[in-house]
């Protein structure tokens, strides 16, 4: 019996490896890509062709949503704003107040917005996003309560036989289980790349580097991508 499809949403970070891997359980797996003008563009791109031949999949479709760069209000996309340092007290230890300036306004809901197109018209019925709540930099767009609110959008605005779900597999769990389910399912960590500052070796610095170094300190387990510099985070 052949699998159902599924859109994974790849941007080459460990988040999306592993829901690429939850996925790939139990469906034919299409990928999507998004380059909006980040700084670390190439080196994402680089991450998600090695993620597609690494299992396989055929379908990958390369969206241009630079839009989002030309809008600009974030130090992703805006290279006159510096991308902040983690502080790990904040990222760690307390509740996420403030929105870091790394987040790219409503980005994750116009990178949906594609992969519904996409999605209904290649008969897929799941989309797979690895956005993550609990233990994150705090971005607004991924709460679960904003996918819910997605999925009644897909509803209403797709046609009547088109039964398109957003499926969130890690959204509720930390870091450091992340890096151990992908463990479980042989996840390839060595392809991916999460850094905001860096394409040659990641920066060990910023909020992304941060949460991803301390989730892999936390399992016990060795970051397999070369790094400028490891700090402990704990």
């Amino acid at each position: 019996m052949s699998k159902s499809r599924a859109v994974v949403l790849v941007s080459g970070g460990m988040d999306s490896c592993v829901t690429a891997a939850i996925a790939n359980l139990q469906y034919e797996l299409a990928f999507l890509h998004v380059n909006y003008g980040q700084r670390t563009e190439q080196r994402e791109l680089k991450a998600f062709y090695a993620l597609a031949k690494h299992y396989g999949v055929q379908q990958r479709l390369i969206a241009d949503l630079t839009h989002l760069k030309s809008i600009g209000g974030s130090s992703l996309t805006d290279m006159h704003m510096e991308v902040t340092e983690a502080n790990p007290e904040i990222l760690f230890h307390s509740k996420k107040n403030d929105i870091p300036t790394s987040y790219v306004p409503f980005r994750n809901a116009n990178i949906l917005s594609t992969a519904v197109s996409w999605a209904e018209v290649i008969g897929a019925k799941h989309i797979f996003i690895g956005a993550v709540e609990e233990d994150s930099s705090g971005y607004p767009d991924c709460r679960k309560e904003f996918y819910d609110a997605f999925n009644t959008v897909i509803d209403l605005g797709t046609k009547p036989k088109t039964k398109i779900l957003i499926s969130t597999p890690v959204i509720n769990l930390r870091k450091s289980e992340i890096v151990n389910r992908g463990i479980e399912l042989n996840a390839p960590f060595e392809l991916t790349w999460s850094c905001y500052t860096r394409e040659d070796k990641a920066c060990g610095v910023c909020d992304s580097c941060a949460l991803r170094l301390h989730a892999f300190q936390v399992a016990g387990v060795e970051d397999p991508i070369p790094y400028l510099q490891r700090p402990q985070y704990t």
